[in-house]
């Protein structure tokens, strides 16, 4: 008997879903161009850590809206990783502050974006189970 066939991410509230890690990808990655681009010795370790963050919006991009198991490979890793990104540079802006003299996307759970950073990788993995495959 056959395997149901898997839904694909990019379809219904998936597509809202990718704009979203789009919009993300963009915004980090300039912003962290900019930052690295400007005043890189100011906080290099804030700067490098949104650069990653904005690497991981873009793999997350890319693995949603692809069709396929590699595809859904990718999306799982990069949701994965910035789920635990968020969470461990979170805690750690929380519990010494020092070392980050600058803001990064995940800095305080995302804060400064609304907190979307921290809720954005509960509704991707919850969005990608949701289309995984039933039966």
């Amino acid at each position: 008997m056959p395997e149901p066939p898997v839904r694909a991410t990019a379809t219904g509230p998936g597509r809202v879903l990718i704009a979203v890690y789009g919009i993300f990808a963009l915004a980090a990655t300039a912003r962290a161009g900019v930052q690295i681009a400007e005043r890189f010795d100011e906080a290099p370790l804030a700067y490098t850590l949104s650069a990653l963050a904005g690497v991981v919006y873009i793999l997350a991009t890319v693995g949603l809206a692809g069709t396929g198991p590699g595809f859904r490979r990718l999306a799982w890793s990069a949701v994965s990783f910035e789920l635990a990104g968020v969470l461990a540079i979170g805690s750690f802006t929380l519990l010494v502050p020092s070392d980050f003299p600058d803001d990064t996307v995940w800095t305080d759970f995302g804060i400064g974006y609304g907190f979307v950073p921290l809720v954005l990788p509960f509704v991707g993995i919850w969005w990608l189970r949701r289309t995984a495959r039933s039966g």
